[in-house]
């Protein structure tokens, strides 16, 4: 049992602490810990590692004292962080963790390395202390620990991701902050120097109460699709998820929060179902799959008397092949794109108007659908009624759950 103990000590002239000697030995000495298992071989072999100079990790374990978690706990009062569940990183000088894999490659031991023991003890340390959990896959906090020299503690904060559905009850409100077209977001007499083309958005109606309560340092939106500035977002809802970055606070009554914001945003917007969601939602949710769809109403303003027969053949589009539209071109690719009419029904209103109920897969420009966008799209409603029309008002009714 020993015998690998033995071959260590005399490959490196006995020059080797408890915590190195007990990690290699993790597969062959039973223990608690790995300065049990060092233990064990010094009480058998009589000798005494308690004040040797280790030629593995240069008394490397000596650096996770007393000072090392002051360190830790004068940073989590300095940044005033809430948390729950945490993960812990170190960086440790590259020779040490080249010595320490030499040893195992030369005795051929798939053993944990002296960064996974360092974090290990580390994260047991805050546990102990604090009563929070380490987490691997999804956590609050990360504590980066730079060992190479003095002891270096930073704090990583995760971001908070917060997920529902946004309903937009007035026109001429973006989704999101739009920077001014002069000063491209700088400040100018333009923009009454606030950086900014209009003077609010969802996104900030929204966001700016999330950084005030978390004390986060920025905000960002992510929604399913959007629509234009001028369209109204009714029904349920359009599926969104904010994200804060480095929130100090993560733990405050959610719901409490929802009814405020939307008590101070009555007649402009509104936010449903508020709930904490993890990173991967952000992107589920831009994703479009073949079942996703959306579903409009649409007031048609013709420019002559449209023949009342013709509408019928609204209700058989199908196929729609649009070109990127002429008023998206400076910001999208221009390309074809091939998109279904999955339903569409319609009301007369006067002889140049009616209103247009139409459900289609998501991506489909409506306005375009409706104008034609001097011929690209199509087919469009101008086309088959055989005079101009435009969408004067457009409303989205429904989006579909990702």
């Amino acid at each position: 049992m020993f015998e690998l103990a033995e071959d260590i000590l005399n490959e490196t002239d006995g020059k080797i602490c408890k915590h190195c000697l007990g990690r290699k030995l993790s597969k062959t000495i039973e223990g608690v810990n790995n300065i049990e298992r060092a233990d064990k071989v010094c009480s058998e072999l009589n000798i005494n590692l308690d004040d040797v100079e280790c030629s593995i990790c240069d008394n490397l374990f000596d650096k996770l004292n007393e000072d090392l978690y002051k360190k830790i706990d004068d940073k989590i009062n300095q940044l005033g962080i809430e948390f729950e569940t945490f993960l812990v990183g170190s960086k440790i000088a590259k020779d040490i963790q080249k010595k320490d894999e030499d040893l195992s490659e030369k005795f051929d031991l798939n053993v944990e390395t002296i960064k996974k023991e360092v974090n290990r003890l580390i994260g047991l340390e805050i546990w102990e202390r604090y009563d929070k959990e380490a987490e691997f896959e999804s956590q609050d906090i990360v504590f980066s620990i730079d060992l190479i020299n003095e002891p270096k503690v930073k704090i990583q904060i995760n971001p908070l991701y917060v997920e529902g559905k946004y309903n937009k009850l007035k026109r001429g409100i973006p989704q999101t902050k739009w920077p001014c077209s002069k000063c491209k977001g700088r400040g100018c007499e333009d923009c009454n120097f606030t950086g900014k083309q209009y003077p609010e958005s969802v996104e900030e109606l929204i966001s700016e109460h999330f950084l005030e309560i978390t004390k986060g340092r920025e905000a960002k939106f992510h929604g399913a699709g959007r629509e234009d500035i001028d369209v109204l977002m009714l029904g349920s809802g359009r599926p969104f998820v904010l994200e804060i970055k480095e929130p100090k606070i993560r733990y405050f009554d959610l719901k409490e929060l929802e009814d405020k914001i939307n008590k101070i945003n009555e007649g402009k917007t509104s936010y449903h179902n508020l709930h904490l969601c993890e990173r991967r939602r952000k992107a589920e949710i831009k994703q479009s799959s073949p079942d996703t769809y959306k579903v409009y109403n649409a007031i048609v303003k013709c420019d002559g008397v449209f023949d009342a027969d013709k509408l019928e053949e609204l209700t058989k589009f199908d196929e729609i092949h649009q070109q990127t539209p002429l008023r998206v071109l400076r910001r999208r690719t221009d390309m074809i794109r091939i998109k279904h009419v999955l339903d569409l029904s319609y009301e007369i209103i006067d002889k140049k108007t009616f209103s247009m109920r139409i459900k289609t897969e998501g991506g489909l420009y409506i306005k375009e659908l409706i104008s034609g966008d001097e011929g690209r799209s199509h087919p469009n409603v101008s086309e088959v009624l055989g005079v101009n029309a435009i969408c004067e008002q457009l409303d989205v009714i429904e989006v579909s759950e990702k």
